[in-house]
């Protein structure tokens, strides 16, 4: 017997240095299970223990077991933070250099710009399957649809994954006319039709249990990729979960910011001298609105709290899951959004993020006039430019846009791997390029120069194995630096100071030089007053273009938008009126007091 396992352990440690596997078993037990819990557009401030009202008790729960991050940085929008999340490699390297919908003539068949997840970089479930792991997804990929693209060629054992950026949580509906229905795999398969009583969160969450459940006897441990759909829009949900914040926000936006920046104060996320970022100035001081409008648009926001809640419970019932089957304990958990939230609203873009390429046809599709049926099958709601800045508290500007409220996430990490005090918050710049080397660290695995004949790219990421143990406050040494460029606004972190470029409505379409130690929410532009400064930040930018292939798009989703406005818009946070810098004056009929 003896003789038969030893020739065996012989066997099985040929075929990893065969097959060019570097798992290496640590000391002392079973390599842990690791869970990455990503939300979609969830914003900075939406989760409990990071200032919310909105009930999100097992979020919470993994941030009070773990630690908490308050300077974690994202990308500015879906697909090109999930192609760094999955390869620790830049976004204009690994073929997101622009998100495939809005590729500029220019970055046409350029290398990184391919609108997917490139064949020149590997991913983290490539490697961890390698090293010993099993790999699942659920949720949405938003990273390529060809079958070399789709997440099982790309290291998946098992998924079921929406393929599109968005859709409907109810069925195969999705809302463009470029693809009028949505695009789902499972284990690899197109499917024609989804499970019955789907619903996206509840049939994510599902199927993710009963991948682990038919593993996890084997001794193998897994790396579990659950990509939610929630809370992006459009807000659907269950009826019984629609109602739990009736007349909750009426009161509006202005007064919720206070509000969360209060709690988060007293939870320790940001320093007591922290102020609001400045209302954006096409977003309408909510005191000027009529009570029904105050009410449509406290709506909106009640039906995107109870989306966040859902999830939240979608959560509670898989870490219950891996405590009832005795894998909680040996479990690293990874939460966070993957963007800022989302200013939009009814796929209107101006103000916020890009929506209008298929504006008419989803309008056409799209019942949005009932109230009460938002939430249904064909309903679509979004919140808007007001409500996402509160998602976002304290800070300025939401997704598509980079300004801290469109890259900075809140982020949990818990388990094994944690030796800080538990609840213990950590202020260290983290990046979601971190990941990659971190988990190939947690499973004793390492990043080769090549895969499959093919050399690869450097990660940019650097593994927070050091600050999780308490050995060091930030993965970066003091001249590191992180950057972003995305439809044409760009942006550099070094230290304390952030250089940013953006297009008007939001920028000043110049460079913008901001201390975000003493201005958090990028009220004051220091560019005039700190020339050798602007200088150095400067030269880091055309280091990162550089080294990372940034070609700027020759046609920016957001140029000349003032040269294209009337002069007045109806007051609407997604519809904002933009009214080339005149000064915004309500419509009458949309003011408490049309008299005045």
């Amino acid at each position: 017997m003896k003789k038969n396992l030893l020739i065996a352990s012989i066997l099985s440690l040929t075929v990893m240095v065969v097959s060019g596997q570097t798992s290496q078993q640590p000391p002392g037990g079973k390599r842990p299970n690791i869970v990455i819990i990503l939300a979609d557009d969830m914003g900075y401030s939406d989760m409990g223990m990071f200032g919310s009202e909105i009930k999100t008790p097992n979020m919470d729960a993994l941030a009070l077991d773990g630690v908490r991050f308050t300077n974690f940085y994202t990308h500015a929008s879906c697909s090109p933070s999930r192609s760094m999340l999955l390869s620790g490699v830049d976004s204009h390297l690994n073929g997101l250099g622009n998100m495939d919908e809005w590729t500029a003539p220019n970055q046409v068949g350029k290398p990184g710009y391919e609108g997917n997840l490139n064949l020149s970089v590997t991913t983290i479930p490539q490697l961890l399957k390698d090293a010993g792991y099993h790999t699942y997804m659920v949720g949405k990929w938003h990273m390529g649809k060809s079958p070399d693209k789709i997440p099982a060629a790309r290291g998946f054992e098992r998924d079921f994954s929406l393929l599109d950026g968005a859709g409907s949580y109810w069925d195969m509906t999705n809302f463009t006319a470029l693809t009028p229905n949505s695009l789902y795999t499972e284990d690899g398969k197109y499917l024609t039709k989804l499970p019955k009583k789907y619903y996206a969160t509840q049939t994510y969450t599902d199927k993710l249990i009963s991948y682990i459940d038919a593993d996890h006897r084997d001794g193998k441990p897994f790396f579990a990729y659950v990509s939610h759909q929630a809370p992006h829009d459009p807000y659907h949900l269950p009826r019984d979960w629609r109602d739990r914040h009736v007349g909750q926000y009426d009161y509006g936006w202005d007064m919720l910011r206070a509000q969360r920046l209060k709690r988060q104060k007293e939870l320790g996320i940001v320093p007591d001298s922290t102020n609001l970022a400045e209302r954006m100035w096409f977003v309408p001081e909510y005191s000027l609105l009529a009570p029904a409008s105050r009410a449509v648009l406290g709506r909106k926001m009640e039906l995107y709290a109870g989306l966040v809640e859902n999830m939240d419970f979608h959560i509670g019932r898989l870490v219950q899951h891996l405590k009832d089957i005795g894998e909680y304990e040996n479990t690293v958990f990874i939460v966070f959004g993957d963007n800022g939230a989302e200013g939009t609203d009814l796929a209107k873009m101006i103000g916020g993020t890009p929506g209008t390429r298929d504006y008419l046809y989803f309008a056409s599709k799209w019942s949005q006039t009932d109230i009460n049926a938002w939430g249904d099958p064909g309903s679509y709601v979004g919140y808007g430019a007001g409500w996402a800045q509160v998602s976002m508290t304290p800070f300025s500007q939401y997704k598509g846009w980079l300004g801290e409220g469109g890259i900075r996430n809140a982020l949990i990490v818990s388990g094994p791997v944690n030796k800080r005090k538990k609840g213990s918050i950590n202020n260290g710049l983290m990046s979601i390029a971190d990941i990659m080397p971190t988990l190939l660290d947690i499973a004793g695995a390492e990043y080769p120069k090549n895969y499959k004949g093919k050399e690869l790219p450097p990660m940019i990421g650097k593994s927070w194995l050091k600050v999780l143990s308490g050995e060091a406050e930030s993965p970066r040494a003091k001249q590191d630096y992180l950057a972003w460029e995305l439809f044409g606004n760009r942006a550099v972190r070094q230290g304390d100071w952030k250089l940013r470029w953006e297009f008007t409505p939001l920028g000043k379409s110049d460079w913008e030089l901001y201390n975000l130690a003493d201005d958090p929410n990028e009220r004051k532009d220091l560019a005039a007053a700190n020339p050798g400064k602007l200088k150095e930040m400067l030269a880091l930018w055309d280091d990162y273009v550089k080294k990372n292939n940034v070609i700027i798009p020759s046609r920016s989703v957001f140029e000349g938008l003032y040269d294209q406005l009337p002069a007045r818009f109806p007051v609407d946070p997604g519809y904002p009126p933009l009214i080339n810098k005149r000064q915004y004056v309500p419509p009458k009929e949309l003011m408490t007091n049309p008299k005045q």
